[in-house]
């Protein structure tokens, strides 16, 4: 296969990062970026077309998992069984506690394959209201709620980790595993920083923000027993030797949260309000796959890593970084985690970097800058609790801190069991 040049496949990413930054279609301009770096990498248009159609078909098995997990997410949406999930939570845990209370729900949402920001939008009403009576501040409630998302993202069966795991052959079940005290390392964290933030004036809760529904919501068990199943049949692979596919795990548990909470007549309105829910996503990845086949037939990796050693520094720490920079150059964790995967794989594995433990400092570090102005994931999650650009900014360094903490955990594991 034709190798690009390192500049040119940068220099493709960087006009990726510049369009959409401009506001242009993600999807179109990460194609767009792909081709432009092919050409400027020194390729010519068959070896552009070629290694932008091997990038996007890579990506087929991940897209089609990520398109069945549409049905457990919409489940948990459209029955009102993550509101119901969030609602026990913070009542159990009572207004002393409402910050971690707040965290934890939007971790164990996020965990239960809700999207990270979806996570977050389900959760906010709660969190206004909670905050209305307790007099804290919407930034304290906002890094709650942002922070709980990325713990119990490194450990769910979402995009990015799925397309993490695809990305390095390993059992996606085992990838969630590997993360766990880095979730609960980032989820201390964002307790801590909240709660700092909770002492500082802010911006309070309103009387005009809107509060949570009165839309009779179904019992903690029904809502709970979803995505307990999607979670069993992925674990039968580690405790059992039984391999389930998430393609068949996630969307089973899906229909089993319909079933379970009674709306069985309504399978196909859920059905597609969960495709809509991952379809964008689903698009976004194929954009994705064509700039990482471009980046994956350059030479990227190796002027990379010898620029590690160059600077005597480990090659397993490629794996965080990686994570870190694509995710802030594309303000996306899934996209983030993708391309870094993709790209870097083969190159941590042939220098002896475990898959599972370099997909697990990939899919870490990239919650450290995925919460960047040019990315959804900012503006999804200050409208939900309605605060201007220039105050949601503000956060990013708390957020900043909260991936770092989780990454550091994942790279103080890999070091551990080195």
């Amino acid at each position: 296969m034709y190798e690009f040049s390192t500049i040119g496949a940068l220099a493709g990413l960087v006009l990726a990062i510049v369009l959409i930054i401009l506001h242009f279609q993600p999807a179109y301009s990460l194609i767009l970026g792909a081709f432009v770096g092919a050409i400027a990498g020194g390729g010519g248009l068959s070896e552009a077309v070629n290694a932008m159609i091997s990038g996007a078909s890579g990506m087929i098995s991940s897209i089609l998992r990520i398109m069945t997990s549409g049905i457990l997410a919409g489940a948990l949406i459209k029955t009102g069984s993550a509101q119901k999930i969030a609602t026990s939570i913070a009542k159990r845990m009572g207004s002393r506690f409402a910050l971690p209370a707040i965290s934890i729900a939007t971790m164990i949402i996020c965990f239960a394959g809700v999207f990270v920001d979806i996570s977050v939008i389900t959760v906010a009403p709660i969190a206004l209201a909670i905050g209305r009576e307790t007099r804290l501040s919407k930034e304290s409630l906002l890094v709650a709620m942002t922070g709980g998302g990325k713990a119990g993202n490194i450990i769910s069966p979402n995009p990015n980790t799925i397309a993490t795991a695809e990305a390095f052959g390993v059992d996606l079940t085992a990838l969630m595993l590997k993360n766990i005290i880095p979730a609960l390392c980032a989820l201390a964290a964002t307790i801590a920083l909240s709660m700092l933030l909770s002492k500082k004036q802010g911006i309070p809760v309103g009387e005009t923000d809107s509060e949570s529904g009165s839309a009779d919501l179904p019992g903690f068990v029904p809502a709970i027993l979803g995505p307990a199943t999607a979670i069993a049949l992925l674990a039968l692979r580690p405790i059992a030797g039984i391999s389930v596919d998430p393609l068949i795990a996630l969307p089973a548990g899906g229909l089993v949260c319909i079933l379970a909470t009674r709306h069985g007549k309504e399978i196909r309105e859920i059905s597609e309000a969960g495709l809509s829910k991952v379809i964008g996503v689903s698009v976004l990845l194929v954009g994705t796959g064509t700039i990482a086949g471009v980046i994956k037939a350059s030479a990227l990796q190796s002027d990379m890593t010898a620029l590690l050693e160059r600077l005597s520094m480990p090659t397993f720490e490629l794996a965080p970084l990686a994570g870190i920079l694509m995710a802030a150059a594309t303000a996306s964790t899934t996209a983030g985690a993708t391309i870094a995967s993709q790209t870097f794989a083969e190159t941590l594995v042939t220098q002896g970097v475990p898959p599972l433990s370099a997909g697990a400092m990939i899919h870490s570090g990239s919650t450290v800058l995925d919460s960047l102005p040019h990315g959804s994931f900012f503006h999804a999650t200050g409208g939900s609790v309605s605060l201007q650009i220039k105050d949601r900014m503000r956060l990013i360094p708390y957020e900043a801190c909260i991936g770092l903490t989780a990454t550091a955990a994942s790279i103080v594991l890999y070091l551990v069991s080195a």
